[in-house]
């Protein structure tokens, strides 16, 4: 067997790069040696937290521990409470044995609540198990994207897996007693971003470890104002809840979330367990004695503890680190979405009472979905995509200095972010949609330009940065002085990522080329919407000064290349069967 039980010796002869290696925690299993506090409280097995891990000054945030008071029967809010600085500091980072879990669990509570909402006949009670939260907490937030011409929004779902130990139920699921009190990190972030006419569903795993910025966020209970840092991103749940998690994804991505949904610990090994098997691929023996992964080379069909180990195994899989685990969480959600969608075990009603009842008293939510209802409704929408149009991709990223981080990697990030941005499926297969329909489309104005009526309004403003004044009010004198008589400036406040010019009808298609034309702007960012009333220019976070829109900017250009998801974003379709995990050589029997 060659496999490491104890962090070194064989990993070393067969010259594998380990997780150790690069610097990542093994907080998963044990502190890794450099956070190991030498305190009387680290011989006892509980490690400080390093420098950079938030929880050790015990103000930095509250959230994420509601579901589990429920569950526990608390009843009440007063376990948000993440102690004082001193209890935290001495608490063992947190243990990522069932991070992953928590991650199925939210994606199978979503698609249950869809595909079994007809047994749903108790919604107040299963509404009273649900606990809401605010859903952004920064002072600027992205305006909702815009409708397509059928008046169909793309819908954007940050979903959370919480570490929260705040039950005797989490702290026997995920260990650590000594964490019970400690303020929760989000360690497991993936956005589902569903197309506006739901042909089609990306979604983009963000590693726990990425380093970014965390804007300003306040607490909408006590008012406290957690200022703008940069951390890692998965403690941007403890500086206020998970509304704050929100507005730091907004801030990297340029993305405006619609809903957030969170989990935690409790319910979790019950909703593993309902499709009754889930068939994963390795391409080795694999045994992780530190998970409990065992499997041989090949297909298994894996429930309970065996999923468990499959989902929280990081040192089988690729280089030891969380991205590895990533790609793994991704193949068993694809399989899951297969045998859900194929009705695999969910017909007896006792089985889906309870397992309504354990995703309800599992989940946060934002207050846009807190009940049974909306999230059935949410669950219909998930249902209309096929399993061939999902893809399931990892955000593109490179080490940092040390690497002990990871950070977006430059560009590739970029277009991933920007596609979903503009509702381009990272599949790369909606060009020839446009294409068959771009012919028939008008490409000449439909009247003098100087009769053309646009409004112009300013969306320069971010999450950490302020809107450029007067930018409106001056393109609009720059359109003016091109002939554009009739633009004038909406003092509106918005806030987008991208510039974009929308049209209302098919016939003034040509109208917003034009205006397009005359300021440089991509003929990609003009769309056809039933949102606005006019042709209407909304200036972008991209487009902060000058007259004439800068070029090279905003990410996809419209080539066949940059209509989908880079190599770097590892990106897995939903109907691939025949996908299988590379094992770390390290953990093979």
């Amino acid at each position: 067997m060659r496999q490491n039980d104890t962090g070194g010796g064989r990993e070393a002869q067969r010259g594998a790069p380990t997780a150790a290696d690069r610097g990542w925690d093994e907080s998963l299993y044990g502190a890794h040696p450099a956070e190991r506090d030498p305190s009387p409280e680290s011989a006892s097995g509980a490690a400080s937290a390093p420098p950079d891990t938030p929880g050790a000054d015990g103000g930095r945030g509250r959230r994420g521990q509601r579901g589990s008071e429920k569950t526990s029967g608390a009843g009440n809010r007063a376990g948000r409470g993440g102690g004082g600085g001193a209890a935290v500091s001495r608490a063992k980072r947190p243990s990522r044995g069932k991070r992953a879990l928590r991650w199925s669990a939210v994606v199978l509570a979503v698609l249950i609540l869809g595909t079994a909402g007809a047994g749903y006949l108790y919604y107040q009670h299963l509404n009273s198990n649900l606990d809401k939260d605010e859903l952004n907490l920064g002072d600027n937030k992205l305006h909702r994207s815009d409708p397509n011409a059928a008046g169909q929004r793309p819908m954007n779902i940050l979903l959370l897996g919480s570490d929260s130990r705040a039950s005797e139920e989490n702290v026997r699921l995920g260990g650590s007693r000594a964490d019970r009190d400690r303020p929760p990190l989000a360690d497991v972030q993936m956005l589902l971003h569903v197309s506006a006419d739901r042909s089609n569903m990306s979604v983009i795993s963000v590693p726990r470890d990425t380093r970014t910025t965390i804007p300003k966020c306040t607490d909408p209970d006590d008012g406290k104002v957690y200022p703008a840092t940069t951390d890692k991103i998965n403690t941007s749940l403890q500086h206020g809840g998970p509304g704050c998690t929100v507005a730091t994804w907004e801030e990297m991505t340029g993305i405006p979330i619609d809903h957030f949904m969170m989990i935690d610990f409790s319910g979790v090994v019950s909703m593993a367990d309902a499709v009754g098997g889930v068939p994963v691929c390795v391409k080795e023996n694999v045994h992780d004695p530190k998970s409990k992964l065992k499997l041989k080379k090949g297909t298994s069909v894996i429930k309970g503890e065996q999923a468990l180990s499959w989902l929280r195994t990081r040192h089988g899989f690729g280089d030891g680190t969380d991205i590895g685990r990533a790609k793994a969480q991704h193949m068993y959600m694809n399989a899951m979405v297969r045998q859900l969608k194929a009705g695999t075990k969910l017909t007896d009603p006792g089985k889906l009472r309870d397992l309504a009842e354990a995703a309800t008293k599992a989940l946060t939510v934002d207050k846009g979905i807190g009940s049974v209802k909306k999230l059935y409704d949410l669950g219909n929408d998930l249902k209309q995509v096929p399993t061939k149009r999902i893809t399931m991709a990892t955000m593109p990223w490179e080490y940092g200095p040390g690497g002990s981080y990871v950070v977006p990697k430059e560009g590739d990030a970029d277009k991933v972010f920007s596609l979903v941005r503009n509702d381009v499926a990272l599949d790369g297969k909606d060009k020839k949609k446009a294409e068959a329909s771009k012919s028939a489309q008008p490409t000449e104005p439909s009247q003098p330009k100087a009769e053309i009526p646009i409004s112009v309004m300013n969306g320069t403003g971010t999450a950490l940065q302020r809107p450029v004044t007067g930018r409106a009010s001056v393109i609009a004198g720059a359109l003016a002085n091109k002939g554009f008589r009739q633009a004038t400036a909406d003092q509106t406040p918005q806030s987008r990522a991208d510039t974009t010019i929308s049209y209302p009808r098919e016939e003034q298609r040509g109208d917003a080329l034009a205006v397009a034309k005359a300021l440089g702007i991509p003929e990609r960012l003009v769309k056809h919407s039933a949102g606005v009333q006019r042709v209407t220019l909304i200036i972008g976070a991209d487009w902060r000064a000058g007259p004439s829109y800068p070029k090279g900017d905003s990410g996809a250009d419209g080539k066949k290349d940059d209509q989908k998801a880079p190599d770097s974003a590892d990106a897995l379709r939903g109907d691939n069967k025949k996908a299988c995990m590379d094992v770390n050589p390290n953990y093979t029997w």
